[in-house]
């Protein structure tokens, strides 16, 4: 692994093998780390082992996403435009004009975002588990607004302290807040993020969770912006909580040039999901080569 500063936020990365560039975008919410796509991965994702299995074909790009992992952060309003940014600044770090981006989760937000934002860096979208629906949005909501009811109740040394208890935030209690791993690995950021302004703070996460998760939609791009995206995508649906079979099909209804794989998780083998990788991105080339 690597470190290098992106925009402006100590990011850690990865790049294995030297064919078509592919962007990760890892699943896991807000704990977005390349380790979710190995070790600490799910059924799908730990036997695949994406981030080598496909070095054989692609050139792969993996990250562990700002405010993630062992990756940086900055106290700021989230935006999914800003998530896109730090995905892009990733791209050119490595010297890729163009890639595949590949979500998982709620990675799928950031690409989808990268889509709009940034479709000349797009060759294609391949989104396994769009997030989104009720509870998805629910979730959401309960994990911003927890958060800033400790803050307000204990104040922010108290969400530094259970910050570096927790070390993530949307796997536990929300009491650390998003910032949670930054917190936890950076006594400096930690430091800092005592001495800030309370409300300040607190207006920030308002406005990220208002920003985030402002309907049952799938997160990331809007519904206008879905429908004016001209960028090849290739959607593979859950079916929990999170990952609504209709986040799914309403990225099909929305988006103009999309595909729908018909296999549901009990078929997403780590072979049915590794085939639809490598063969999605292969119908893609095709038809950007023969337009």
């Amino acid at each position: 692994m690597a470190s290098a500063t992106i925009d402006g936020i100590k990011t850690i990365y990865q790049v294995t093998g030297n064919g078509t560039p592919l962007l990760m975008l890892a699943p896991g919410g807000f704990d977005s780390t390349m380790a979710k796509w190995g070790s600490g991965g799910n059924a799908t994702w730990k036997p695949l082992d994406p981030l080598n299995s496909l070095a054989d074909e692609f050139k792969v790009i993996a990250y562990d996403r700002r405010e993630a992992g062992a990756s940086g952060g900055r106290i700021e309003t989230f935006t999914w435009e800003a998530y896109a940014r730090h995905a892009v600044a990733m791209l050119d770090h490595v010297g890729a004009k163009k890639a595949f981006i590949l979500g998982g989760c709620m990675g799928c937000s950031v690409a989808t975002a990268i889509g709009h934002y940034y479709p000349d860096r797009c060759l294609g979208l391949l989104l396994h588990w769009p997030v989104g629906g009720w509870r998805w949005m629910k979730k959401g909501h309960e994990k911003l607004d927890g958060h800033a009811a400790f803050v307000r109740q204990h104040g922010l040394a108290a969400a530094v302290e259970r910050a570096k208890q927790l070390k993530s935030f949307w796997a536990g209690d929300p009491d650390g807040g998003p910032w949670t791993s930054v917190i936890a690995t950076d006594p400096e950021f930690a430091q800092a993020f005592v001495k800030q302004d309370r409300d300040r703070y607190l207006a920030h996460v308002q406005q990220s969770r208002l920003n985030l998760f402002n309907d049952t939609m799938p997160s990331g791009a809007t519904g206008d912006q879905l429908l004016a995206m001209k960028v090849p995508t290739a959607v593979m649906s859950g079916d929990d909580a999170s990952h609504a079979t209709s986040a799914a099909h309403t990225l099909r209804e929305l988006m103009p040039i999309v595909t729908l794989s018909p296999l549901m998780p009990p078929q997403q083998t780590p072979q049915a999901v590794g085939q639809w990788i490598r063969e999605s991105a292969r119908a893609m080339q095709k038809t950007a080569v023969a337009a």
